[in-house]
């Protein structure tokens, strides 16, 4: 459920144009650090930064990858679908709604993944 607080740092972090702009860019494709950092024209502490807050609301996830010389890295992929606000009787009302990924789902991704 989000709370008042959760939608006060949901609303102040869509200010932000490179959050914005991260959920943009993982909402077509995931996508890694690097690739947002060029993609967001920022520098890669401030996407780890923006990475960080938007995970910390759950509007982001990530998923690990195994590179073919061994090496581990992640990609990141947007979990918001909506934000809705709703006006009824002088009363405001706004619902968050994220993405699901079924453990099934995520589990045939990273075997296709592998192939």
């Amino acid at each position: 459920m989000t709370t008042d607080d959760d939608l006060s740092e949901i609303a102040s972090l869509l200010d932000d144009r490179y959050a914005r702009e991260i959920l943009a860019a993982t909402s077509t494709e995931p996508m890694s650090a690097k690739s947002l950092k060029d993609r967001c024209d920022a520098s890669l502490p401030t996407v780890y930064r923006k990475i960080e807050q938007l995970q910390a609301l759950d509007l982001l996830t990530d998923h690990q990858q195994v590179a073919s010389d061994g090496n581990h890295y992640k990609l990141f992929e947007s979990r918001l679908d909506r934000v809705a606000i709703d006006l009824t009787d002088g009363t405001y009302s706004v619902e968050i709604i994220r993405t699901t990924h079924e453990p099934a789902d995520r589990f045939s991704d990273l075997v296709e993944d592998l192939r």
